[in-house]
């Protein structure tokens, strides 16, 4: 289980609910920013205010000092269904939530982010990251800005038992959500390891993630239906008794 160590904690139990052992190592760290009050200013005057995930949810409310419903003066839009619990556990009504898709591309298809000409869009998200909701945005009249409130960083940590598992054949799958989370991992392991690694099974969130790991050159990538940790654990599930829905090379 590669996500940050907050975040694994459900699926991990989910799995250990189902018998299996969860294997914790995480490659992402979570880290606050703070923003530049001006920033905070224009994301609170803006007419659509745009969250990538649960963790910019999170450290958008610290940033805000808590007052986030005070400040609500625009439309809300979520990139998925976690963001939307966040929100909506922070009090905050969500005004656009991808019907399928979770992701930007989901987003990008709900009818209400195609009339946004003329509209200010703030994408609250981590340091980095892709363009593709600012571009498309912008390429439909928007005034689309950032407002980073947290980085993603590699953790310290030693990978030791982790290459032993490898080593001994007794890790059986891999999870990872992002291509950072992925990137991370294979500079966290050693030469000898990341060549098993690539052939032990690897499910992933999305085909652009199971992409860039046919591009690393893993061998057995299986792609969830969404990037919830029911859905994870379903593909895990259903590839353990033996139907293979994944991608292989």
């Amino acid at each position: 289980m590669t996500r940050p160590a907050l975040q694994a904690e459900n699926l991990c139990t989910l799995i250990e609910q189902c018998g299996g052992i969860a294997v914790r190592f995480p490659t992402l760290e979570i880290v606050g920013v703070k923003p530049d009050p001006n920033l905070l200013g224009q994301a609170a005057a803006g007419d659509w205010l745009i969250f990538t995930s649960s963790n910019a949810v999170d450290f958008a409310i610290k940033a805000f000092g808590g007052k986030m419903p005070a400040l609500r003066k625009f439309k809300v839009a979520a990139v998925g269904a976690a963001t939307a619990n966040a929100l909506q556990q922070a009090e905050w009504p969500v005004d656009c939530v991808p019907a399928s898709a979770f992701n930007s591309e989901g987003l990008l298809a709900e009818p209400e982010l195609h009339a946004v000409a003329g509209m200010r869009c703030v994408i609250v998200r981590g340091v980095g990251g892709r363009e593709k909701l600012a571009e498309s945005l912008r390429s439909r009249g928007a005034e689309a800005s950032y407002l980073e409130v947290y980085s993603r960083q590699q953790p310290m940590a030693d990978s030791t038992e982790l290459r032993t598992s490898i080593a001994q054949g007794k890790l059986d799958a891999v999870t990872i959500t992002s291509v950072e989370a992925l990137q991370n991992l294979l500079a966290m392991l050693d030469d000898e390891s990341i060549v098993s690694l690539k052939s032990i099974l690897l499910v992933v969130v999305s085909e652009r993630i199971g992409q860039a790991a046919e591009d690393f050159g893993f061998k057995q990538i299986a792609v969830s239906a969404q990037p919830t940790d029911a859905a994870i654990l379903e593909t895990l599930t259903t590839l353990f008794n033996g139907e293979n829905s994944g991608r292989s090379n």
